[in-house]
């Protein structure tokens, strides 16, 4: 067998890629990990991390409302943005230190820079060629934004983080969970927040009854909903505003206007195209079940497959790779009944199928859902109402998908993900004793179904 450098060359030190460098390592495999922006990739550095503590901190103008009702006032509240977000900054830079020394204490090298793969067996990183018997594409995605005039005056989710002011006035483009998340943020902390959706509801994909009522409640925490609706045009103006003309002739003014129209893999400048890596019209890498591309010696997991974006699936077929390479298991990774959440205001929790793909897949079907206010609001004067919702397949009693928009609906939700994993039935939600007072209690009281 020829000679390499390296057993295993990762390009990405993302989630899926440093999980795969870190365990391949412990393996005894020689592994390089090749990154040229920042360790721990779109998740920890302009993806979910930030994005959470960005949530946080939106949720606490309200709750200072709130708490009056409770008996506690507080005086003098003001937002210091630049605190927030150099705060965040901070607690990135601590990751990205820990990302850094999980790789090298497993015995990976790290190497700083853009990585382009040469040939079956090479990848060059500034100016020097380093041979491997594997290659690992886990570059993840990247945001897209669409052609248009004026398209360079937008951000996208790479920049919203480290706005130098904030936005009196913000427009958020798209219909996807970042753009939703991000309207609640802006609106929570105080900004004009319009969210503009070219279609009839945002969320595709997700239960329709879900998605209206996430609109309803979203809305009223003073999100201006434009559906039907996309900007044509955009113009900056001379005291620094953005002018954005709509496709109905409306004309509104931000500060800054965010595209959140989703991401594409990130392949740009790989060198993939050129040694006849296969790959679909959006850049997605095409792999087989062993996440191989159509040159044997190169591999892909996580964003850049565009399977499922999301970081455990990356984490999770990282795993799957090494074992199946080095430690004689399996790749193949259960696609089936991932628990997501979506982190607006209120938060929204799902597992497992839909109303609408329930009725396509088994038919005969039984829905259970309850829409209630929370104790909490009962004092907080806060109008917001969480909905639960069951999908039940009436033949075997199976639980096919729960659903949840409210407070904590992520944290519900990965328990509930659990039991369905196990092949829960209504039945035996139905002989679990609830635990009282709270709201997730209402997912084993649920007698009747609506239909």
């Amino acid at each position: 067998m020829a000679e390499f450098d390296y057993d295993l060359f990762v390009i990405g030190a993302g989630s899926g890629g440093v999980r795969a460098g870190r365990m391949a390592a412990a393996e005894g495999v020689r592994v390089a990990v090749a990154e040229d922006r920042y360790l721990g990739g779109t998740c920890v550095n302009v993806g979910c991390v930030p994005k959470k503590l960005y949530v946080h901190a939106s949720h606490y103008a309200e709750s200072f409302h709130e708490a009056e009702g409770f008996g506690l006032t507080a005086e003098g509240v003001s937002f210091d943005w630049p605190r927030l977000r150099d705060n965040k900054s901070s607690e990135i830079a601590r990751l990205n230190g820990i990302y850094t020394n999980l790789l090298k204490n497993a015995g990976c090298d790290l190497i700083e820079g853009r990585a382009r793969v040469v040939g079956p067996h090479e990848v060059e990183v500034n100016g020097k060629t380093y041979s491997s018997e594997r290659i690992l594409v886990a570059t993840g995605g990247w945001p897209f934004i669409p052609d248009f005039p004026g398209n360079e005056h937008v951000i996208s989710s790479n920049e919203v983080f480290d706005l130098e002011r904030f936005p009196e006035d913000v427009l958020v483009v798209g219909g996807g969970y970042i753009a939703v998340e991000f309207a609640g943020i802006f609106a929570g902390l105080g900004a004009n927040t319009h969210l503009i959706y070219r279609g009839d509801l945002f969320l595709r994909g997700f239960d329709q009854e879900i998605r209206e009522y996430t609109a309803q409640e979203v809305a009223k925490k003073g999100v201006q909903l434009e559906f039907n609706c996309n900007i044509t045009a955009i113009r900056k103006l001379d005291n620094g505003r953005l002018e954005a003309t709509l496709t109905d002739g409306r004309v509104l003014e931000a500060d800054q206007v965010l595209y959140a129209t989703g991401r594409v893999p990130n392949i740009k400048g790989l060198g993939l195209e050129q040694l006849g890596v296969a790959t679909r019209d959006n850049g997605a890498v095409i792999v087989n079940e062993q996440f191989q591309t159509t040159v044997p010696s190169i591999y892909a997991i996580g964003d850049v497959i565009d399977r499922v974006q999301l970081t455990p699936v990356a984490l999770a077929e990282g795993m799957a790779l090494v074992r199946h390479l080095y430690a004689q298991g399996s790749p193949e990774v259960d696609y089936e009944l991932i628990p997501t959440a979506v982190f607006c205001q209120p938060n929204i929790g799902t597992v497992g199928l839909s109303e609408e793909d329930a009725r396509k897949r088994h038919g005969n079907i039984k829905v259970f859902s309850s829409e209630f206010r929370p104790l909490k609001h009962t004092l907080s004067g806060s109008d917001e109402r969480t909905l639960m919702k069951m999908i039940v397949d009436a033949e075997t009693d199976r639980v096919l998908g729960v659903h949840m928009v409210g407070p904590e609906a992520g944290e519900i939700i990965q328990g509930i993900g659990v039991a369905l994993k196990a092949g829960a039935t209504k039945a035996t939600f139905d002989s679990t004793i609830g635990i009282h007072p709270t709201a997730a209690e209402e997912l084993v009281t649920m007698s009747q179904p609506v239909r």
